[in-house]
């Protein structure tokens, strides 16, 4: 198996959207965990009876609520413009030579690889649709958000996928046939 390096172009670029999902993954971990909005209203009525306070109305515990986590979801947005940015650079820098696609329909694959390069399609095609329906979420007419919204957060179970078969085929390639690849992913050439 031929070893493949990887440009700095390349490394600078996958390490980039790699951080943007990871930070984009943590943002929605807490939505849905710590910070989701019943949760931030139960702790801040249960704040109020402790201090004597009276409770506030279940509409406006929850608004409360949101307005508190809003600063740590406008990071969810800034994170979505760059990677919108980058997946757009992505896109580009194959027609400057840099980081080709690999197309799962060339003859003379191997299973293997086929399954490699239609797992990166599927990825780069979910990821569009990410993008786009975060961008109508903000600034397209407000009878889409709904929809868009629905579709936005299906996001997260392909990107689980993706991470989770990424992961996996790092290590068994680290394991097996392509030793060194995360070195050459970090430094960009083999380390022996």
């Amino acid at each position: 198996m031929e070893t493949r390096n990887y440009s700095k172009v390349y490394r600078i670029l996958h390490w980039l959207i790699a951080f943007s999902f990871i930070f984009l993954l943590i943002t929605i971990f807490l939505r849905k965990t710590w910070m989701e909005k019943n949760h931030v209203a139960e702790i801040i009525q249960a704040f109020l009876a402790d201090k004597g306070y009276p409770a506030l109305p279940e509409d406006d515990a929850i608004l409360l609520a949101k307005k508190i986590r809003k600063p740590m979801w406008d990071w969810h947005i800034y994170i979505g413009y760059v990677l919108t940015g980058l997946y757009c650079i992505r896109l580009a820098v194959p027609f400057f030579g840099e980081m080709k696609f690999s197309s799962p329909f060339k003859a003379g694959l191997d299973t293997k690889t086929k399954f490699q390069f239609w797992v990166y399609l599927v990825f780069y095609v979910c990821t569009a649709i990410s993008l786009i329906t975060g961008l109508i979420i903000e600034f397209g007419p407000k009878e889409y958000k709904k929809p868009m919204e629905e579709i936005h957060e299906l996001s997260l179970y392909y990107l689980l996928g993706f991470m989770i078969l990424h992961f996996g085929g790092i290590l068994i390639a680290e394991l097996t046939s392509d030793k060194g690849l995360v070195s050459r992913i970090i430094s960009g050439s083999k380390k022996e």
